[in-house]
């Protein structure tokens, strides 16, 4: 067994205690701040699953609320958020921001046209939008879902995804996180489909990245990869350095 695999081993034999911590660590955000709860955006991923599952667990469903945000999504991703909620007892609701982006999109584009990538940030920003309001009216926290090996590339949005007030997984890399979904009883088709923002169809985190999730989540657990992997990671991860930090200021 390489120590990639070894080191998942030994995750796996202690990942009950791994719950509890993280259970802990919610309810030290949210009761130790004297606040009513979370709100967890739901993608239909295994991210925004594990998140909410957490938090569930930590809080009670009455005090989780999950948000699915469609924008001319796919039909997969909608299935799986409800077969999620279910699954965990979890509150679902749907607000579609497909109309704001309609509206919104066309006015940008009147200064300065907008490619794939850059409309879909503007989803995921309008996406935050949302769940913020919901948590400013109900004074609750928004959940952050990014998974440490998305961090570590910057692969999330500066002021969409990546922005939160409090992570309860940013410590676990993908493959930790598909099994920590298992333990929590998140279903198996979430578990096991090709990870995606949902930004635009056909969309998925490993060909937008230019390599796999085992050879970044190789390279964070054992500091070894492909080379031609960790030369792609290390550029990634110099040049999204902006979203893992407090601005500057002066």
């Amino acid at each position: 067994m390489d120590k990639f695999q070894e080191h998942l081993a030994n995750y796996q034999i202690h990942v009950k205690e791994d719950v509890e911590k993280r259970i802990a660590f919610i309810r030290e955000q949210i009761d130790g701040n004297g606040l009513g709860g979370a709100v967890v955006g739901i993608s239909g991923g295994i991210d925004s699953a594990v998140t909410a599952a957490l938090c569930v667990r930590a809080l009670g469903s009455e005090r989780v609320i999950g948000v699915w945000l469609p924008a001319y999504s796919q039909t997969v991703h909608e299935t799986d958020s409800k077969q999620l909620a279910e699954a965990i007892g979890m509150n679902l609701h749907t607000v579609d921001v497909g109309a704001a982006y309609d509206a919104l999109v066309p006015a940008i584009e009147g200064v300065l046209g907008l490619d794939d990538k850059t409309k879909g940030n503007t989803k995921a920003r309008l996406r935050m939008t949302v769940l913020y309001a919901i948590a400013n009216q109900k004074g609750y926290l928004v959940a952050d879902t990014c998974n440490r090996s998305e961090i570590h590339v910057g692969y999330m949005t500066k002021g969409g995804d990546g922005l939160a007030d409090f992570n309860p997984v940013a410590s676990l890399t993908k493959h930790e996180m598909r099994i920590l979904a298992a333990e929590l009883g998140v279903p198996g088709e979430i578990i096991t489909k090709p990870p995606s923002a949902d930004l635009w169809e056909g969309q998925t985190d490993e060909q937008e990245m230019g390599f796999t999730y085992e050879d970044l989540d190789r390279l964070l657990i054992t500091g070894e990869t492909r080379p031609e992997a960790k030369e792609r990671i290390d550029y990634l991860h110099r040049i999204s350095e902006h979203k893992r930090n407090i601005m500057p200021g002066i």
